[in-house]
């Protein structure tokens, strides 16, 4: 089971090169400010904002494409039905089913802002390796314990779906079919799913173990951080510059003053 996420992390793109705590910094800055956009008129220059950087950072278009897919449904599935429900102006109306203006446009702000935010999350982890992320995240002061459950979850997070696709596998030898959901179906689902939970509890204590045989605790002394360059700076402060354009556009267009 391979997931992708820092596949094109060999890039030389000027993202790739940049610095990776002035991007991190930087980019999570926008990120922000893209979750607090909430004027119409401001979502095109967002849209573009984020597309001029994807297209920066020179990562292929399936790669954006596929990664979409499942977070796209799960937004479908969230604020498909705003439109229909949502609203008081109609704008098309089929027998019971209307279109109303207010839902369309609420739906329009969720999905324009998920569709920028998924794309510099993109940008963030496939143009640096996830060790180097991880690395990124402990010195800039996060806790040495998330950092190290989080490398240790993205680590067996592929052993666990390798397992899953064996057992997988050897259920269809057997004769089992995943389109027709009886009870013994259900039944088999949940076996699965109790035995690979099992599996990954036991394995998480002998992996624990294994690191506190191996010194795990301890402090340790982490090497010196590459220091920041010029253009690395000028990068994050340009980036953080947009950002407070942004917040401080939708503070003065819902204010009135613009």
């Amino acid at each position: 089971m391979k997931f992708g996420l820092d596949d094109y992390a060999h890039l030389e793109s000027p993202l790739h090169q940049w610095e990776p705590r002035c991007k991190l910094m930087g980019l999570m800055g926008l990120i922000f400010a893209f979750a607090m956009v909430r004027d119409q008129r401001l979502i095109l220059p967002m849209l573009g904002v984020s597309a001029g950087i994807y297209a920066l950072s020179q990562l292929p278009i399936s790669y954006w494409r596929m990664r979409l897919r499942y977070p796209g449904l799960f937004l479908v599935g969230v604020v498909g039905f705003l439109p229909f429900i949502s609203g008081q102006t109609v704008l098309f109306q089929l027998g019971p089913i209307a279109l109303y203006q207010e839902g369309t446009l609420a739906m329009i702000g969720i999905a324009s802002r998920f569709l920028a935010i998924i794309t510099l999350s993109l940008v963030l982890f496939g143009t640096a390796s996830f060790l180097t992320t991880i690395k990124t995240l402990r010195s800039l002061g996060i806790s040495p314990i998330l950092t190290d459950m989080m490398v240790l979850f993205y680590r067996y997070l592929f052993e666990l779906g390798d397992r899953l696709h064996t057992m997988q596998s050897a259920m269809r030898l057997r004769g089992f079919k995943r389109t027709r959901l009886t009870p013994r179906a259900l039944q088999t689902f949940a076996s699965v799913a109790g035995t690979l939970l099992v599996q990954s509890y036991e394995q998480s204590e002998r992996i624990y173990q294994a690191m506190r045989l191996r010194g795990y605790g301890q402090k340790t002394v982490l090497s010196q951080s590459q220091s920041w360059h010029l253009k690395d700076a000028l990068g994050l402060g340009l980036v953080l510059s947009l950002a407070a354009t942004f917040m401080a556009a939708e503070f003065w267009l819902s204010s009135g003053i613009l």
